[in-house]
């Protein structure tokens, strides 16, 4: 019913900013609810990051390497200190907008050290301190703008550079 956003002006393209975690959790029940379906949901860390990593086995996905950047994501160096409309930029390999840049993005997870070893699609600890962020910022530089780049925060934090992102279950 309301747009928290602190960059209203940017015009209905443009990624909500000013959300916490909880804020996410409400829309994403609203969403269902107005569907009557349970479809939607915020995206694991993993899911994250497979999806921006498109498929590439390096540690840089493609777009992600400084010299490219500037072609794929808003961030410090392009941005002009504000978000931009999604789809802007170049998509990823798979289609995906904004996956580097413009605002942090929660994911659904809470915040633990990855496992010693390698484990297929993990889901974080039932319960914890901080939620899960990734794909940098606006105003982030070129180090936090990477796959494997990950925050955290408390779910409550609000901010003109935190976002989300949905995925839709089929």
């Amino acid at each position: 019913g309301s747009n928290p956003s602190i960059f209203k002006a940017c015009g209905d393209n443009c990624p909500v900013e000013n959300v916490s975690w909880g804020d996410a959790q409400e829309f994403i029940r609203r969403l269902n609810q107005k569907e009557g379906v349970n479809k939607y949901r915020l995206p694991t860390e993993a899911e994250w990051e497979f999806a921006c990593r498109a498929g590439a086995k390096s540690k840089e996905a493609p777009g992600s390497a400084e010299g490219k950047l500037g072609d794929y994501a808003w961030y410090e160096a392009n941005s002009d200190r504000k978000i931009h409309p999604v789809a802007e930029k170049k998509p990823n390999p798979w289609g995906l907008y904004d996956m580097h840049g413009n605002v942090l993005e929660w994911c659904q997870d809470w915040q633990d050290d990855y496992p010693q070893k390698a484990v297929k699609d993990p889901k974080g600890p039932p319960s914890g301190q901080h939620k899960i962020l990734r794909g940098g910022a606006w105003a982030g530089s070129p180090t936090t703008l990477r796959c494997t780049f990950r925050s955290q925060d408390y779910g409550i934090v609000k901010s003109n550079d935190i976002g989300f992102r949905l995925v839709r279950e089929f």
